[in-house]
């Protein structure tokens, strides 16, 4: 994934800089689907059905938004993670999606 090369926000870019930096190249997928500017939804390759949608629209200056999507819909999380920091978010996506 060529993170400069997406069109999305700048702590959406560095975010995922991160991610690949922690994980790897080739381990992340980005949902193609997801247009907004200021939101992207990330899966691993072997599970695209375990996801993290991940936002800074509506958040504090620097802060995400997390959604958490599983397998089974009815067991989804949305709207209780928001105004985290970097490292907050980072935390809760290696646990989600890498454990």
């Amino acid at each position: 994934m060529n993170v400069w090369a997406i069109d999305k926000d700048i702590p959406l870019k560095l975010l995922l800089l991160e991610l690949v930096h922690c994980y790897g190249e080739n381990t992340l997928a980005l949902n193609a689907q997801e247009q907004h500017y200021q939101a992207v939804e990330i899966s691993v390759m072997d599970n695209p059905n375990l996801a993290a949608y991940i936002f800074t629209f509506g958040q504090n200056a620097g802060c995400y938004g997390i959604d958490l999507k599983y397998p089974i819909s009815a067991n989804n999380i949305v709207g209780g993670n928001e105004n985290l920091t970097l490292d907050q978010t980072l935390e809760i996506i290696a646990i989600h999606l890498f454990s």
